[in-house]
């Protein structure tokens, strides 16, 4: 309930203030808190202004030991790497104690601009690292083109005729001597057969 009539106040401070600003000719910041404060508020009160329905505080006292800082930060979990560093918002921190590798811990911004981290709610020491160590280029191993056995020229492969004899060779699985030899026949059906 308390936030749709809150959200109600905005819309008529957005829609009627802005009007009413226009219609008096203020565009400065200071003109504008004047009216406010001298006329405006008045007005708007007596014509919206509803009765508490407790005249008492009904807000409860504080907890002692209750730590508002702890309560209203903003909580982050990050992995401690390898190196015992975090990142967390673009920079680098340097943890001073050890941790196990891909240990959580949390990083808590507090309000008034500081940051702690904690690990099972214990505080650890921190140092930011203000540049990056550079990364280690590894030199890359170039891949071996497969080379493809090529007879020299006194090869006995190279004294067979240029054309069957090496598709020859190949199918009918017959070895060097006997191809120089020239045991291998040569019927026309058997040539045929071997293409």
């Amino acid at each position: 309930m308390a936030k749709g009539r809150i959200e109600r106040l905005f819309a008529m401070l957005q829609d009627r203030l802005v009007k009413e600003l226009r219609i008096r000719g203020i565009s400065t910041i200071q003109e504008a808190n004047i009216f406010l404060e001298e006329s405006y508020w008045a007005d708007f009160n007596k014509r919206f202004m509803v009765k508490a329905q407790y005249k008492e505080d009904i807000h409860r006292a504080v907890i002692k030991g209750l730590n508002f800082d702890k309560i209203l930060c903003i909580r982050t979990e990050r992995t401690v790497r390898n190196d015992n560093t975090i990142t967390h918002n673009s920079k680098l921190y340097q943890l001073k104690e050890a941790f196990p590798k891909k240990a959580k811990i949390v990083v808590q911004e507090r309000v008034d601009g500081s940051m702690i981290i904690t690990h099972q709610e214990v505080r650890i020491k921190y140092k930011e690292i203000d540049n990056r160590p550079e990364k280690v280029q590894q030199q890359k191993l170039k891949a071996r083109r497969k080379v493809t056995y090529r007879p020299p020229l006194d090869h006995p492969w190279r004294k067979l005729p240029v054309g069957l004899a090496p598709r020859l060779v190949c199918k009918t699985r017959v070895t060097v001597k006997e191809a120089m030899v020239g045991s291998i026949p040569t019927t026309p059906l058997h040539i045929q057969s071997l293409r």
